[in-house]
C-alpha cells in the first residue's frame, strides 16, 4: 500500500494529488470499516479530542471503567492497550491509517472488551480517520493554536475537531454522550450537535480542589477524590472523565477508588527522583507540554520550585509561530534554561533553536546544548539540591526525527533514570 502511495506521487502533478487526496483517505476509511466487518457496532466506543490532556483523559477514564469491571481498550499518543495487554505506540502518531483504528477495534471486540477509548486528533479527522466509527461518546477537553500550517487556519483546526462531534451526533448508537469543558471558550460549540445527552463540565461542578506537589484533590458531590497527578490541566482531565463515567452508570465510590490508585502516566508530567545514596535530591519530570499554553501549565505546577528547564519544543517544518513564544515563556518561569534538539526533520536544528532564542531577553538565564542527551545531563548536574529539572517537549516520543526520514531511537525517561544513576 505505502508503495502505490508513493508511486502515486511520483507521477501524478502534486497539485492533482492534492485535490484527490481527501477522496483517496475517504475511501481508504471506508475500506477499513469493511474489511473488519465494522467492529465498532459492537462496543462502546468513546472518542477523546481536544488539543492537550486528550493521552492523559484516555488513561484516566480507561482505569475508571477497568476499576468498574468492565474490560477495556484504548489507543492514544502513548500506548494501545487491550484488555491490559500494553504495547508502546511507536508511530509518532496518534490514529496511525493503513486500517490501524479498525483493526486494533477488530481485535478489540474478539478479545472480548466491553469499552474502547480512541483518542481522536484533528490530523486524523483530517484522514477520515474517524469515519466509518459508530461512537457512543466523546469527551472534549480543550483547545488552543496547534497545527496551524497543516490545517491552514486555526478555523480549519477546529473544524477539524468539530467534525469529530459530528460523527457522534450521526452515529446510531443510542444512547450517545458528548461531554464538554465549558471553561473553554470553544467547548459550548461542542455541545451544538443533536444527541441524547450533552454534558458540560467546569471547575464550577466542584466544591473545592486542592493542587498538592503529588497530587491533586477534588470535592466532588461531597466525595473527596485524591487523584496522584499534578497541575490544574489534570484537574479538568479528571473532571471530564468523572462526567463521562458517572453518565456511563459508574459509581461514584468506584471513581474515587479507581483514582486513588492510578498508576503514573508515562511521558505526562512523569516524575522520576534521584536515589537515597545520591549527592544531592532532584526531581526530573518529563513532559509531553509542546505548545505555548502547555508549556505554561506545566511551569505553573510547580511554583516556589527552583526550576531547570530543557527546551527542545518545536518541530522541525510546523508550527514555526510558536518558537519565540515557547521560549519567552521559559524565560518567564525557569531559573535556568537549556535549549535543545527535538525533532528537527528536513529544518536546521539550529535555525529552531535560534528561533526559539528571539523570544527571550538578551540576559535570559539560557545556554544551547544541542546534543539531547548531554543537554539533559548538563541540566541535572547543575541544579542545586531540592530543585526541579523539567523535560519537555516529547514525552513518550520513540524517536529524534532528522532529515530524510531518519529516526534515531530515544527516550526522554530512560536517559533521566540512567543520569540519575550517576549523581
Amino acid at each position: 500500500m505505502e508503495a502505490i502511495r508513493e508511486t502515486i506521487k511520483r507521477v501524478i502533478p502534486k497539485s492533482l494529488y492534492r485535490f484527490f487526496q481527501p477522496y483517496y483517505h475517504f475511501l481508504l476509511a471506508y475500506w477499513g470499516a469493511v474489511k473488519y466487518k465494522h467492529p465498532s457496532k459492537e462496543i462502546t466506543l468513546i472518542g477523546i479530542t481536544g488539543t492537550k490532556g486528550k493521552s492523559s483523559t484516555t488513561e484516566i477514564l480507561a482505569n475508571i471503567l477497568r476499576g468498574d469491571g468492565k474490560k477495556v481498550a484504548s489507543l492514544s499518543t502513548i500506548q494501545f492497550s487491550i484488555d491490559g495487554h500494553t504495547e508502546p505506540n511507536l508511530f509518532k502518531m496518534t490514529m496511525p491509517g493503513r486500517f490501524f483504528v479498525q483493526k486494533f477495534l477488530r481485535e478489540a471486540v474478539d478479545a472480548g472488551c466491553t469499552h474502547a477509548i480512541v483518542e481522536m486528533t484533528s490530523e486524523g479527522a483530517k484522514q477520515f480517520r474517524h469515519k466509518f466509527l459508530d461512537i457512543d461518546a466523546l469527551i472534549f477537553t480543550n483547545l488552543t493554536p496547534e497545527h496551524i500550517e497543516s490545517h491552514g487556519s486555526f478555523e480549519k483546526y477546529k473544524q477539524a475537531k468539530l467534525s469529530i462531534a459530528e460523527a457522534v451526533s450521526e452515529s446510531a448508537k443510542r444512547p450517545r454522550f458528548i461531554v464538554s469543558n465549558i471553561d473553554d471558550e470553544h467547548g459550548a460549540d461542542f455541545l451544538k450537535f443533536p444527541v441524547e445527552n450533552n454534558l458540560p463540565y467546569s471547575l464550577k461542578d466542584l466544591t473545592l480542589y486542592s493542587l498538592h506537589k503529588d497530587s491533586v484533590s477534588l470535592v466532588f458531590k461531597d466525595n473527596t477524590i485524591r487523584v496522584p497527578l499534578v497541575g490544574i490541566f489534570n484537574v479538568y482531565n479528571t473532571l471530564g472523565a468523572i462526567t463521562l463515567a458517572r453518565a456511563l452508570g459508574v459509581s461514584l465510590e468506584s471513581i474515587t477508588s479507581s483514582l486513588r490508585d492510578l498508576p503514573a502516566i508515562k511521558g505526562r508530567v512523569e516524575h522520576f527522583e534521584s536515589g537515597p545514596d545520591a549527592s544531592k535530591h532532584i526531581t526530573a519530570v518529563v513532559d509531553y507540554a509542546h505548545t505555548p499554553d502547555s508549556l505554561t501549565k506545566l511551569y505553573e505546577a510547580f511554583p516556589d520550585k527552583h526550576k531547570v528547564c530543557v527546551l527542545g519544543n518545536t518541530g522541525g517544518g510546523r508550527d514555526t509561530w510558536k518558537r519565540p513564544e515557547m521560549g519567552a515563556i521559559a524565560e518567564k518561569f525557569c531559573n535556568q534554561i537549556i535549549l535543545t534538539n527535538e525533532d528537527p526533520y528536513d529544518e536546521s536544528p539550529d535555525k529552531i533553536v535560534d528561533d526559539m532564542r528571539r523570544g527571550m531577553s538578551e540576559d535570559a538565564p539560557a545556554q544551547t546544548i544541542m546534543d539531547r542527551k548531554e543537554a539533559i545531563r548538563q541540566a541535572i548536574q547543575s541544579a542545586p539540591t531540592n530543585s526541579y529539572v523539567l523535560i519537555s517537549g516529547k514525552g513518550t516520543d520513540p524517536y529524534i526525527m532528522g532529515p530524510n526520514g531518519t529516526k534515531t531511537p530515544w527516550s526522554d525517561a530512560e536517559v533521566v533514570k540512567e543520569i540519575l544513576k550517576t549523581i
